[in-house]
């Protein structure tokens, strides 16, 4: 058939060619032109490999190298690109049942069939050597360098923290982590992770048939490159720090010690500690699960997570409070006939000079003074009520750092205990005055410290007046540290008090309860305390506070030694010791160094915290068995499907609701 001139079999020739020539130039434009598409093309013959930068460094504060990086290996694999291998050589390689082998397959291919995923975690660099002759049989498998931490000096190790590897709610928070990622988990490794971690990069490499790799794609056109992590300087000086670790060795308890015009922590003791190297490498499991199941909890860091009544230790703050009030001044004294009696009770006091003043008050820690001192606070006209009355001491307490975070650079750092007023208008009715919380005046009663909370309230002290928040971390590379960490924090209070509160913790040492934290040649200013102990085991625990010298200081210092009695007993000397250590580089008492080390106060604190647990744990079974038991007795018999099936429509199946009755509020208001 003719059409306008032209044969119709001639004009379909000519469509055919004209699509034909438009196909095959868009075809050559994506295959040669397009440097996007040849990149999608190629990914059968590319390999993305994740660069991890080496993390950053810790050293302590005299450049002692604390923590530091390793080379580790893990074996990947890419579902997509496998081809049939030799599984039972690979098992002998890894060193790993078959069994296992198809296993993590079958949850590779689960978990992407074109991403990446961990088939060997951390292999040894001899594994590592026999992979890399023999992975030319192993299509879809490749290795990823990247390292591990490693603690040289084996100290510090809730300080310090360490790294583990995300889980997938770390993953849905933050893209840049990705499964098979290490990031901290505690200590300064998690509150400086983002200082610390650097930033990936990527290379994209040609890999030919035999799975090896040919060379960069592209000459490297598409690479990004890792930047390394920032080092850091620790605020603590190793040498304290481990000599700490083996004064607490076998106790449970805590020290801090800070320079007190810098706010920088000197050490930061938790006993018992655990060593930073037992959660890295193969084993870090295994050995966490140890750690965790420990009675005595090694990874719960006293220092900035334990609460403890302050005991007499607090005396100090309440004399500071009395002077600045003008409730007492420095020749207020009061007698003490062996306690300070009130509502047919007496707060019992151990026998010395009387009367006393407030330095002879805090030298021999004196319960009747400070109890009669508190009750005048709180029950002083002055402020119109004791509720006001104790609004004005909280708020003392508030500048201290008492009650709430100190808002350091550690992670899980406690607030500690400060009742609000009205915590005791609904305790008491409305109807208390001083006399009913008179043990707050000694540090007893409601009242919850921090280890690191009483070392602050001591720096502030030995600087007359003011704090910088306690840190650990000392400088970052390339950038300063948070200002408030270089800020003064002011109390409230006249410096000429905080003298009175000096002068009468150096009589304490050289002639009160703290004799026994007295060092030749050097003027050490300390208050002992005894911190009641609400868990029912056998002794309350020993408290010291001190800091030296008593002009220009240079540590300040606290100590907690639970279940260990008075305060002079253990908290004392290992102070003094601490104190001995640092500003002399060496100690002299040696008799009372080997008393110390060589004391075990835990053995039978194991005993006593595993039956506290399993009674705890006996307890929540048998309160969890009850509500069932409950939950039982108050549902319905369950009613058979033809009995649901013939319910009304719109009628709830649950037994007990009725959602045709409109419900209203009985409260009365």
């Amino acid at each position: 058939m003719i059409i306008g001139g032209f044969n119709r079999k001639y004009v379909l020739a000519i469509m055919i060619v004209v699509v034909s020539v438009v196909i095959t130039l868009r075809l050559f434009y994506i295959q040669v032109l397009d440097p996007s598409y040849k990149v999608t093309a190629s990914n059968n013959v590319l390999r993305y490999i994740t660069q991890y930068p080496s993390r950053g460094l810790i050293y302590d504060r005299n450049g002692e190298l604390l923590v530091c990086n390793e080379a580790a290996y893990d074996l990947m694999v890419i579902s997509q690109q496998l081809k049939a291998f030799d599984t039972t050589e690979l098992s002998a390689i890894l060193n790993v049942p078959i069994e296992q082998i198809r296993e993590t397959l079958k949850l590779a291919k689960q978990d992407s069939y074109y991403r990446p995923y961990v088939f060997a975690k951390q292999i040894s660099a001899f594994t590592y050597a026999k992979l890399q002759e023999r992975l030319y049989k192993y299509p879809g498998f490749y290795v990823q360098p990247r390292t591990l931490r490693t603690y040289p000096l084996k100290i510090a190790g809730n300080l310090l923290g360490y790294v583990g590897e995300v889980n997938d709610k770390i993953i849905s928070k933050d893209p840049y982590y990705k499964m098979g990622d290490y990031i901290g988990i505690a200590g300064l490794e998690k509150a400086y992770e983002e200082v610390l971690r650097g930033r990936k990069g990527v290379t994209i490499s040609l890999v030919d048939v035999h799975n090896r790799i040919k060379g960069s794609y592209q000459n490297g056109r598409f690479d990004t490159l890792a930047i390394l992590g920032k080092n850091i300087v620790a605020t603590i000086d190793a040498k304290l720090q481990a000599y700490g670790e083996r004064l607490m060795s076998n106790k449970v308890g805590s020290i801090v010690a800070i320079e007190p015009s810098s706010g920088e922590i000197l050490a930061m003791v938790s006993g018992p500690d655990y060593d930073p190297t037992d959660l890295t490498g193969r084993n870090r499991r295994k050995n966490w699960a140890r750690l965790a199941l420990d009675p005595l909890n090694p990874m719960f860091n006293r220092a900035t997570q334990a609460m403890y009544p302050p005991g007499s230790t607090f005396k100090l703050v309440n004399a500071l409070i009395g002077l600045q009030e003008g409730i007492i001044d420095e020749h207020t004294a009061y007698g003490c006939g062996g306690g300070f009696a009130y509502g047919g009770r007496v707060l019992k006091c151990h026998p010395h000079a009387s009367p006393v003043n407030v330095y002879g008050a805090i030298q021999v820690s004196c319960n009747t003074f400070f109890s009669r001192e508190y009750v005048n606070i709180i029950n002083s006209p002055k402020y119109g009520s004791p509720h006001k009355a104790y609004e004005v001491w909280k708020n003392y307490l508030t500048q201290f750092g008492f009650g709430r975070h100190l808002n350091t650079d550690l992670n899980y750092e406690k607030t500690g205990i400060v009742k609000k007023p009205e915590y005791f208008d609904k305790l008491h009715n409305g109807r208390w005055n001083g006399y009913t919380i008179v043990s707050m005046g000694i540090g007893q009663g409601e009242l919850g410290t921090t280890p690191i909370q009483i070392a602050n309230m001591v720096a502030t002290i030995a600087n007359r007046g003011y704090y910088i928040i306690p840190h650990a971390v000392k400088d970052i590379e390339g950038q300063q540290i948070d200002k408030r960490f270089r800020t003064k924090n002011y109390i409230g209070i006249s410096p000429s008090y905080f003298n009175v509160a000096v002068e009468g913790m150096r009589m304490s040492v050289t002639g009160g309860t703290s004799r026994i934290a007295d060092i030749p040649g050097i003027e050490v200013c300390g208050k002992t305390g005894t911190a009641q102990n609400p868990t029912g085991t056998k002794k309350d625990h020993s408290v010291f506070v001190a800091f030296a010298p008593k002009d220009n200081p240079k540590i300040a210092i606290a100590v907690y030694v639970e279940n260990a009695g008075f305060g002079a007993t253990y908290a004392a000397p290992i102070a003094s010791l601490m104190i001995e250590k640092y500003l002399k580089d060496s100690v002299t008492r040696k008799p009372l160094e080997d008393r110390i080390v060589n004391m075990d106060l835990t053995t039978e604190l194991k005993y006593v915290f595993a039956a506290q647990k399993a009674a705890k744990e006996a307890k929540e079974r048998a309160k969890k068995a009850k509500s069932d038991s409950l939950k039982n007795a108050a549902r319905p018999a369950a009613s058979s499907s033809e009995d649901r099936r013939k319910m009304p429509k719109g009628e709830s199946k649950k037994p007990g609701v009725f959602p045709s009755i409109k419900r209203t509020s009985t409260n009365n208001k």
